[in-house]
């Protein structure tokens, strides 16, 4: 059964189970800096205020606060995220704050958040709110992952996380897995945008040697997993080939990562690509930089769980090409098949990408995988769960 099949019975399962009374969810988050689990807090908290419901998020801080509160939600700063075993002191703490909020919904996004969560459930002494988990990552499978499939619910962000969470933990029934994918905010990537000629000036006078020919964009931090070798080499086999190109690693120039860097500018010189490409920092214009570009690269060497960056390219109407694997490669398959190449296959890259290059296949506005889908269903799911009666023992 494919991604999508599985989303629409679990959307019409939930649709059915909604209740209208005010809820109060608290979610559990290490910190509020970056991440994919941060930002899915923030994008719920903003659907749980706009919806008239309580939001509370319990975090070790972050620059992402300020964010949420000014969308309404409560911050309630608590260092559940600290790898220490003093942090287990915090679930009395935690505790207070489920009884005193009159949280219904619990939903953990990390473990040892999860863990700290569960266990102030579990020593509340009346009706117990109902616990959440969402299954952002392929962790390593183990005790320490466990807590994770432990939910009432498990929100699994992809069909290879569902499966990696039945694979592991045979104990956990495949009913309390929910497939709930992340979603792009059409009005952050929007279809068709392009930046303003002012901007265009300013980029490429940072970078004129990416200017006058189609430009390639990988955008991912700095570790090797990511694939920044295989876009080089890519850009070197096109260059062989006769097709003239540019290629930006975005985000890979890293503090800690100048190692790395130094590797990936050698492989380049060596290559004779060097004066074709460029290795940024981190940008906040990540959006105007893919809506310039031809290709958008996803070239991570290893499974990802989902492959944020494929709907946000999609969603601009840019072509996206990847390795057909993981996340990325359910994404390609159901949204763009002429993007899909098999991992490592380097001639199949690069005619791929000379093919999409000269020709890409049109592009269709997002009917799905956007950011209100992943809200709407998870509210959903929030209602369906307050529905039920409270939990009274710990027996998950």
């Amino acid at each position: 059964m494919n991604l999508i099949s599985r989303n629409e019975v679990d959307l019409s399962e939930q649709g059915s189970n909604l209740t209208n009374r005010r809820l109060c969810v608290v979610q559990l988050v290490p910190m509020l800096n970056s991440g994919g689990a941060e930002r899915s807090a923030l994008e719920i908290a903003r659907a749980l205020v706009e919806a008239g419901h309580e939001s509370i998020v319990v975090s070790g801080g972050g620059r992402l606060v300020a964010q949420l509160v000014a969308e309404g939600s409560r911050h309630i700063e608590l260092p559940i995220g600290r790898k220490s075993l003093r942090t287990l002191l915090l679930v009395p703490r935690l505790r207070r704050i489920l009884v005193e909020s009159g949280a219904d919904i619990v939903h953990a996004r990390s473990r040892l958040p999860a863990w700290l969560g569960w266990r102030a459930i579990n020593g509340m002494p009346v009706s117990k709110p109902h616990f959440v988990t969402t299954v952002h990552g392929l962790n390593s499978p183990g005790w320490y992952s466990s807590i994770m499939a432990r939910g009432d619910r498990v929100i699994c962000v992809s069909n290879l996380v569902r499966d990696h969470v039945l694979r592991h933990y045979q104990k956990t029934s495949p009913q309390r897995l929910v497939l709930i994918p992340r979603g792009v905010d059409a009005s952050e990537f929007p279809f068709g945008h392009q930046p303003d000629d002012e901007w265009r000036a300013r980029f490429f006078a940072e970078y004129p040697h990416l200017d006058g020919a189609p430009l390639l964009t990988l955008p991912a931090r700095g570790t090797r997993l990511k694939g920044h070798a295989d876009a080089i080499e890519l850009l070197a086999d096109l260059k062989e080939r006769g097709v003239d190109a540019r290629l930006l690693l975005l985000g890979a120039r890293e503090p800690g990562r100048e190692a790395y860097v130094a590797e990936l500018e050698a492989l380049a010189a060596q290559r004779g690509v060097a004066g074709h490409m460029a290795i940024s920092p981190p940008r906040a214009d990540v959006r105007d930089v893919m809506a310039v570009s031809t290709l958008v690269l996803q070239l991570s060497t290893q499974h990802e769980s989902f492959g944020r960056t494929v709907i946000e390219a999609l969603s601009l109407c840019r072509p996206v090409l990847g390795y057909a694997h993981g996340g990325v490669g359910e994404l390609l398959t159901d949204l763009y098949p002429s993007g899909r190449v098999p991992p490592g296959d380097r001639a199949r890259l690069a005619e791929r990408a000379a093919d999409l290059m000269r020709a890409a296949p049109a592009i269709q506005p997002l009917a799905r995988y956007r950011l209100s889908d992943m809200q709407e269903a998870t509210l959903a799911l929030y209602g369906e769960l307050a529905a039920e009666p409270r939990r009274r023992r710990s027996d998950r």
